[in-house]
């Protein structure tokens, strides 16, 4: 009998040693695709797909996906805005960190003080906040900005 329950046991924690190791290799291998790539790539390069910006913003407004897709969360976007481009209110489902890579951006978020974004600053713009923003500079404004979420935009009617 006794040697009955020692084989349980041991069996028991042969089967549960068993389900530890499958488990840690499914996790290592993730979803069964393959690791991702890193990604490098410059602002002036030749490949970058540039599109238009969303219909409510005017003319002089040019986007690219760095990285990612638009429809899925984590994308990573670079907007540029010909000086003195003003962007109407509006708001995104998605929060934004943003760095600005040439120019100099007024903010305004609803709500806060204007602010003033100079080449090199970093920004967080929180999610269905409304807010406007103007290249205040002669020379284009190149903003990135990584969205947490989907990318979306909606204009404010006044």
């Amino acid at each position: 009998m006794k040697t009955l329950q020692s084989f349980q046991k041991l069996a028991s924690l042969f089967t549960l040693l068993t389900l530890l190791l499958v488990t840690t290799a499914m996790a290592q291998k993730g979803d069964g695709s393959e690791m991702e790539n890193s990604v490098l790539k410059s602002i002036d390069d030749k490949s970058i797909q540039w599109g238009p910006c969303p219909p409510f913003i005017p003319e002089g407004c040019k986007a690219a996906v760095l990285h990612g897709d638009m429809a899925v969360p984590n994308t990573d976007v670079v907007f540029k805005f010909e000086g003195g481009l003003d962007l109407p209110n509006h708001w995104h489902n998605s929060a934004e960190r943003m760095i600005l890579l040439s120019g100099e951006l007024e903010v305004t978020y609803k709500g806060e003080p204007k602010r003033i974004m100079k080449t090199g600053n970093y920004a967080f713009g929180p999610a269905k906040k409304e807010h406007t923003a103007k290249c205040i500079s002669k020379e284009p404004c190149v903003l990135f900005v990584g969205f947490v979420e989907p990318v979306d935009a909606f204009a404010v009617e006044e």
